[in-house]
């Protein structure tokens, strides 16, 4: 048995003799949850000795393995602290943004998601409940299939769903994210660079945990994602296939499907199985419900081809290359998505995601040939606002800092912007390596209590909003412990 291994049956031991246990690489964190477990089984407790957790910089890294019910039962005993809190903030938000109970939208989760779910993705998130149950935390199978489903039952589905109820209520803002991804005359040595960051509100913004996926069956993964999500949500991986990813929301989207697969469940099935950026593609199509509508950009390390797919509901667009780039900022570059199933205005600059549509374009043209991982890690920091042309703390930089931003055209002061920064090149990527910073992609921290007393109208988040403190950029490879 490995030193690892043998370290984590110890701290089953411990916690169940009510001690604590440190891990072995950062001895101030604890392995195991402090929730109130119960007694494990056997068999739970052998699960449990091929799961780890420890926190770095800002991240939590969590290495799961073996089939969906035993790799999902380490997940939810493993995190199970810290998907208790993630789900007390999506209970809530959910509940003050939309006017209804979480118990009903988990109902109406079930009538529409938990029939189409994959069996062997279901039989993971069954494995997360059955994790919490054991860890003192219990959550229902349906509860956690909607907590999975959430960017699409709160971004795409309700939105119908109010019209149909003739509720008038404003929509919040969906998840809005940077990317782009270079290859051949773009890069300094040929390869692929890929680099994203996730623009979110910072209330919800839980996506620290570094997943690092050993199936039974299909590619190792290593992803960013939230505790107790199968997904990504944030959509940044890495695969053993030689594939990397990353996807932009496409923005001011209409259209749901109740009756497709959901995007969870899809994005998660293309990135175990696929070993081709075709194949990826054909599975994320399939099925294909309209739920957290993307613009995915896609590379492969061992042949250097890069590729954008945009998936709206009616309509696909689909691109490829060797020598070239693809950007993502939320505006669709395939003409009938952008035309016959957004409201965007492709041409407003006063809007985010137009704004840093020509950001993008711009440090391309001007680093043509010159791109490395390090240079994205400077393009995502920066703050060029390229409507006021000037640097600024707004909404319009790749940088985004929404709680600076008194000219907003949604919501002024709004608590959210860039809450992380992630990037890979092709030599990282065939070590399943790559480097990430937690909290603002340029460093500059945040202060919850501070933010509340200079904007009282958002009291309501008291007890919701959190600081985030300044991280330093940190690798992290699969199979590190």
């Amino acid at each position: 048995m490995s030193t690892r291994r043998i370290c984590l049956v110890l701290c089953v031991s411990a916690l169940l003799a009510g001690n604590a246990c440190m891990s072995r690489s950062q001895a101030q964190q604890p392995v195991l949850p402090a929730v109130g477990s119960g007694a494990l089984t056997p068999e739970q407790t052998s699960w449990l000795v091929h799961g780890e957790r420890h926190q770095k910089d800002g991240w939590l890294y969590l290495h799961i393995e073996g089939a969906a019910r035993q790799r999902g039962f380490q997940h939810g005993y493993l995190l199970a602290k810290e998907i208790r809190e993630s789900l007390r903030i999506t209970k809530a938000v959910w509940e003050y943004q939309s006017g209804m109970d979480w118990q009903w939208l988990v109902g109406k989760s079930s009538e529409i998601f938990k029939k189409n779910v994959d069996p062997e993705i279901l039989d993971e998130i069954r494995g997360i409940t059955e994790g919490l149950t054991a860890a003192g935390a219990p959550a229902t199978l349906e509860e956690m299939v909607a907590y999975n489903a959430y960017i699409e039952l709160s971004g795409y589905w309700w939105p119908q769903e109010k019209k149909a109820m003739d509720v008038h209520s404003p929509d919040t803002r969906k998840e809005s994210c940077s990317s782009f991804i270079a290859t051949g005359n773009m890069t300094r040595d040929g390869g692929i660079v890929l680099g994203h960051n996730t623009m979110s509100s910072y209330v919800v913004a839980d996506s620290y945990v570094i997943l690092d996926i050993v199936p039974d069956k299909g590619y190792r993964i290593l992803m960013q994602t939230s505790p107790g999500w199968v997904h990504s949500g944030t959509d940044f991986f890495i695969t053993s296939a030689g594939l990397v990813g990353s996807e932009t929301t496409i923005g001011d989207f209409n259209g749901f499907d109740e009756k497709g697969d959901p995007e969870f469940a899809r994005m998660r099935r293309a990135t175990q199985d696929a070993s081709t950026i075709d194949d990826w593609c054909a599975i994320m199509k399939k099925g294909n419900n309209g739920g957290y509508a993307n613009a995915w950009l896609l590379g492969d390390v061992k042949t250097n081809e890069i590729a954008r797919l945009e998936l709206g509901l009616q309509h696909t667009g689909f691109e490829r290359t060797k020598n070239g780039y693809y950007v993502g900022s939320n505006v669709a570059e395939t003409i009938p998505i952008l035309r016959l199933e957004t409201e965007q205005h492709e041409t407003d600059i006063r809007q985010s995601g137009v704004a840093r549509r020509v950001r993008w374009r711009e440090l391309m043209k001007q680093y043509e040939g010159k791109i490395t991982a390090d240079l994205a890690k400077l393009f995502e920091a920066d703050h060029y606002d390229s409507y006021l042309h000037k640097d600024g703390f707004g909404w319009r930089a790749l940088c985004a800092h929404g709680e600076c931003d008194s000219l907003d055209l949604a919501l002024p002061f709004e608590p959210g912007g860039t809450i992380d920064a992630k990037v890979v090149d092709t030599e990282m990527a065939k070590s399943m390596t790559f480097a990430a910073r937690w909290g603002s992609a340029c460093g500059k921290p945040f202060d919850a209590g501070e933010f509340l007393r200079l904007h009282p109208q958002f009291e309501w988040l008291k007890d919701l909003l959190q600081s985030r403190a300044s991280f330093p950029w940190t690798q992290f490879r699969a199979g590190e412990h």
